[in-house]
């Protein structure tokens, strides 16, 4: 592929990525693909440097919407039990820790269809007071009105996270409880309030590499990128949809050559955003999270849990760092990125 196609040698991230280009990509031999991500994201990025983020559930469980990955679902049948809002003194508490324990971002998300207004007090205290520690904040409450991403906007939240999760066509087939275009539209009110756009997807839910390209080319072709860019493997959850029908088929998951790809394409087709290797790093090896961040990957989750499920801790994450000479990010690494936009 010509280099003047992959975004590596414009000033400005290319926005008008097809769909067919982005095929080409995935279809590259694999050290190609590598050698491509890995020249991109060295243009972009501190190189050998990984950011440190920690995410907090502040609100579990009784979820309206049906995602079929979710086990925070009313749908699903867990056994988890639902949870009010925490109290922004133990948040506040949750986010010194993890500042001490080296995190740059905390991201605090809550099982919800959209925020009520009554919560938005405590909300933006919470990113008040994450923030005052010199934290870089991000939330994930579901989808927002303009007048409640104006308020997280004016509390200074760096980043709202909202995953399109995958293609707009296999949509349908995760999540019916809202559309595609719902997303996209609380992505538009985000970006309106001046908050940077957090939107990523997971892999490995049964999907075809067509729709891993579909869910890549609705993100890359925004009219401004998502400046961070997770990529999640599904974690199977009995009791869930999505984990009851793949939990015993393995063959239905993705491999993890298949998955390096998906975060190779994300870096090279979104140069400047952040691309966060994020749930399902529990069940990887570490040969293939080695290739992740070799692909571009340059941000993760730490502590032992995300949300609901495993994660793999941070005594794993030091000794893979140390066998790799990765180096946790300097704290205004990604504020420099975005100001050099």
């Amino acid at each position: 592929m010509n280099l003047s196609r992959t975004g590596q040698t414009d000033d400005l991230p290319r926005t008008d990525w097809t769909r067919e280009e982005i095929a080409e990509l995935f279809d590259l031999p694999f050290d190609e693909l590598m050698w491509e991500a890995q020249s991109v994201h060295r243009r972009h990025h501190a190189r050998g440097q990984v950011q440190l983020c920690t995410l907090l559930s502040i609100k579990t469980g009784g979820c309206a919407e049906d995602c079929g990955y979710c086990s925070q679902s009313a749908h699903a049948e867990t056994g988890l039990k639902a949870t009010k809002l925490m109290d922004v003194r133990q948040v506040l508490q949750a986010a010194a820790e993890a500042k001490d324990a080296g995190s740059q971002r905390f991201c605090m998300g809550a099982a919800w269809r959209n925020p009520k207004d009554r919560d938005m007090p405590a909300i933006v205290e919470m990113i008040e007071g994450v923030r005052a520690m010199g934290m870089e904040t991000c939330m994930t409450l579901g989808m927002l009105t303009k007048e409640q991403a104006q308020t997280l906007g004016m509390a200074g939240l760096d980043y709202y996270n909202h995953n399109v999760d995958t293609s707009p066509e296999n949509y349908s087939n995760i999540i019916t409880t809202r559309t595609f275009q719902d997303r996209l539209d609380t992505l538009e009110e985000v970006r309106a309030a001046g908050i940077n756009v957090c939107s990523g997807g997971i892999v490995g839910m049964g999907e075809s590499r067509a729709d891993r390209v579909g869910f890549i080319h609705a993100l890359a072709t925004l009219p401004r990128h998502p400046e961070s860019v997770p990529v999640n493997a599904l974690v199977p959850v009995k009791g869930t949809v999505l984990g009851d029908m793949l939990a015993d088929t393995p063959l239905a998951e993705i491999d993890d050559i298949e998955f390096v790809r998906t975060v190779a394409v994300a870096r090279i087709t979104m140069p400047r955003s952040m691309v966060r290797l994020s749930a399902g790093r529990e069940s990887m090896s570490e040969a293939t999270q080695a290739l992740c961040f070799m692909a571009g990957a340059n941000s993760i989750f730490t502590g032992d849990k995300l949300l609901t499920t495993g994660n793999r801790g941070d005594s794993a994450d030091a000794a893979l760092f140390a066998k790799l000479g990765i180096v946790p990010m300097e704290a205004d690494e990604p504020m420099r990125m975005e100001a050099a936009e």
